[in-house]
């Protein structure tokens, strides 16, 4: 068996329920998203993301496809909204981080790819010691480990959506490479690239039937949450002077 972890993930093992598992503490999140710049949102995201963070749409084969990311900080290894040993407290944690150490996994068997995912767990975060039981003698999962199950699997069903509605926006000509550029007030600069987003002019020129798949599948909303997330940047420079201060 051969399993493949999602980004941030060192080492993966299927779940066993006899195992104990160390938890995240409230507020607290995984060592790899202290340093992130971007992290990625789900479909179901964009109205908890959009009014902290700015949205935007990456692709890492050339345009081939595309996933929204919440952008977190204006220079490469800068997370605005960690510090003090957590998430900086009011504000929306999106589910990537929080599922951790857990991750519904592609899964190999033989080199050919399974259809189903795999429930797995960092390795690290496996404790007998000072971990906690999920299951009980019967193999009853607790309530808390159901909530966690809901969110892994509500989260894996929310990516096939967040797939499918940034096929669409690439379909149909909506989207547009763009860069951020900030000036500091102390002197400096910082330039993100990489980076597209939706051209709402183009919106307009789109048929009867592909607004209608828009509005249908829920995508419109989503643009213009995207749309309006955007003067968060606004918002990303504010934060960092202030912790500069």
């Amino acid at each position: 068996m051969q399993i493949s972890p999602p980004f941030g993930y060192k080492e993966l093992a299927p779940l066993n329920r006899k195992q104990k598992v160390r938890l995240l503490e409230a507020g607290e999140i995984p060592e790899f998203a202290r340093t992130l710049n971007a992290i990625p949102i789900s479909y179901t995201e964009f109205g908890p993301v959009s009014r902290d963070y700015p949205i935007v749409f990456t692709s890492g084969d050339k345009g081939a496809s595309y996933a929204p990311m919440a952008v977190l900080g204006l220079a490469a290894g800068e997370n605005l909204f960690y510090g003090g040993g957590g998430w900086a407290k009011g504000l929306y944690i999106p589910a990537y981080a929080r599922r951790f150490p857990f991750c519904m996994a592609r899964v190999k068997m033989n080199e050919v790819e399974q259809q189903n995912r795999l429930i797995c767990v960092e390795k690290a975060h496996l404790d007998d010691k000072d971990g906690e039981a999920l299951f009980d003698d019967q193999g009853e999962g607790s309530p808390k480990w159901k909530d966690i199950e809901r969110l892994l699997t509500e989260y894996e069903t929310d990516l096939e959506r967040s797939r499918e509605m940034c096929s669409i926006l690439s379909d149909y000509g909506l989207l547009e490479p763009f860069a951020a550029q900030a000036k500091f007030a102390k002197g400096g600069a910082a330039q993100l690239t990489g980076m597209h987003r939706v051209v709402e002019a183009k919106i307009e020129h789109l048929n009867a039937s592909q607004i209608k798949n828009l509005a249908r599948k829920g995508v419109l909303g989503r643009i213009y949450a995207h749309l309006l997330s955007l003067d968060n940047f606004a918002r990303l420079l504010d934060r960092k002077a202030t912790l500069a201060a």
